[in-house]
């Protein structure tokens, strides 16, 4: 580290670096209300949707929920052929059929992403089968809806090689023919909750999280990279499979998207190079009030403004957790059941 002495013998020697940074200090409110005004500018105007005819899209998880609803949506938007991957041969199938009867070309191919070696030998046949992928859509998901304590390790495990890591893999097996071909868009469905986080879901939470930094950062890599883009989509609870039996606290307020809504918001963020998307409008209020200073961990100011946008969810599989014997925060979430010992917890953890 630098000494004081040292560093203003620095600043006398480059009188240069100093002004500049003094410049760059002076600019900086210039910018950002440049910045604020080409936004405003982008949502009045917003920008030309770019043609999918020359495109090959793949997706991730798109056997069923939102993928089987985005594989539709791009097709029907011109995409020239699609592929889906899954871990359900049959739902794949199914969607693969559905999109055929649209008349464009479609392909299935069993696989688990959250298997590094599955993805890789996947890839390779797609590109010898179909040929170069340009649109990747990372929208494989799990989520379990239990505490850390009452989760089993493996589950813990399985949510994040297939919620994030899995992500690393497809990146990695496509990104690069992509910039070859100065031609590519990585898309990434995520979640409102890896800007807020909930109690009663914290594998799916993290792995969210997680996700994000990895879009954010791969976003900025991407910036001096012609042709190739990226897109986040942070969507709302939404109606699928997956989520349900999940309760919001204020439902007619705040509804659960359709995930036809959600896919048709998608490839329009897409074809029009949006970086990211919140779904619905109201959330951008989330970004805003979290960012509201918290006094001490224990009063709990962020959970409350996330529980007043309606993001307080309980995660409630009725056929898996006996609800009636399970203590519950003051706004219903799951917590530790009631022969939790955190003694025998201990132990526990100590023989593994």
């Amino acid at each position: 580290m630098l000494s004081i002495p040292t560093m203003k013998a620095n600043a006398e020697m480059n009188p240069e670096m100093e002004w500049r940074s003094l410049a760059a200090l002076l600019l900086f409110p210039v910018q950002m209300a440049f910045y604020v005004v080409k936004a405003a500018v982008s949502l009045l105007l917003p920008a030309r949707p770019r043609e999918l005819s020359r495109d090959t899209v793949l997706i991730t998880g798109g056997g069923r929920g939102i993928g089987r609803h985005l594989a539709q949506e791009f097709a029907k938007r011109g995409a020239r052929k699609i592929i889906i991957w899954g871990r359900t041969e049959k739902c794949l199938k199914e969607a693969c059929d559905e999109i055929r009867s649209l008349g464009v070309e479609c392909h299935y191919f069993v696989c688990d992403v959250g298997n590094k070696e599955a993805v890789y030998q996947q890839a390779k046949a797609v590109r010898e089968k179909v040929g170069d992928v340009t649109i990747l859509v990372n929208n494989a998901a799990v989520v379990h809806g239990k505490t850390l304590i009452d989760s089993d390790d493996d589950a813990l495990l399985k949510s994040q090689h297939i919620n994030m890591l899995g992500q690393f893999w497809t990146t990695k097996a496509f990104l690069p023919r992509m910039l070859e071909l100065q031609h590519g868009h990585i898309v990434c469905m995520n979640s409102v909750l890896a800007l807020s986080a909930i109690p009663g879901a914290i594998d799916y939470c993290t792995s969210k999280s997680s996700s994000f930094a990895f879009m954010e950062s791969l976003t900025l890599g991407l910036l001096d990279c012609p042709g190739v883009n990226a897109t986040t989509v942070l969507p709302f609870h939404t109606s699928t499979e997956m989520f349900r039996g999940m309760k919001t606290r204020f439902p007619k307020l705040f509804p659960p998207l359709n995930p036809e809504t959600v896919a048709r918001r998608t490839v329009e963020a897409v074809r029009t190079n949006q970086a990211f998307l919140l779904l619905p409008w109201t959330m951008h209020l989330l970004v805003i009030m979290k960012s509201f200073p918290l006094a001490t961990p224990r009063d709990r100011q962020s959970y409350d403004i996330t529980s007043y946008l309606a993001c307080d969810i309980s995660l409630v599989r009725e056929a898996q957790l006996e609800l009636k014997s399970v203590p519950r925060l003051r706004h219903g979430t799951k917590m530790a059941p009631e022969s939790f010992s955190l003694q025998q917890f201990e132990r526990d953890i100590g023989r593994k």
